[in-house]
């Protein structure tokens, strides 16, 4: 049960990063979330086979810290990514060398 909560935890931190860090028209509406569920389910199961305890304040604390740092980053690694990458492309296609 914890786990489910631990993944909507991760769910939320995802959508507060979705629309609250710059870049959201650079990415889908549901990667970032998923990222954010994604990790706080493999931070909580790996701390959890460490044997932290479920019940313990920490492994919550940790779960979630570590999953708004990688939704932060991946929000701004993948919006910074997509921008380049698109202005590239529009690049190519403007100068009329571009290939299908």
């Amino acid at each position: 049960m914890e786990l489910l909560f631990i993944t909507l935890g991760g769910i939320i931190l995802g959508l507060f990063a979705r629309y609250f860090l710059p870049n959201r028209d650079r990415h889908g509406a549901v990667l970032i979330p998923a990222i954010g569920a994604a990790v706080s389910s493999v931070v909580w199961v790996a701390l959890t086979w460490a044997g932290w305890a479920w019940d313990g304040g920490w492994i919550w604390v940790v779960s979630l810290v570590v999953t708004a740092l990688v939704v932060a980053a991946a929000d701004i690694l993948i919006g910074r990514s997509r921008k380049t990458h698109d202005e590239q492309r529009l690049q190519l296609l403007l100068s009329g060398r571009a290939t299908a």
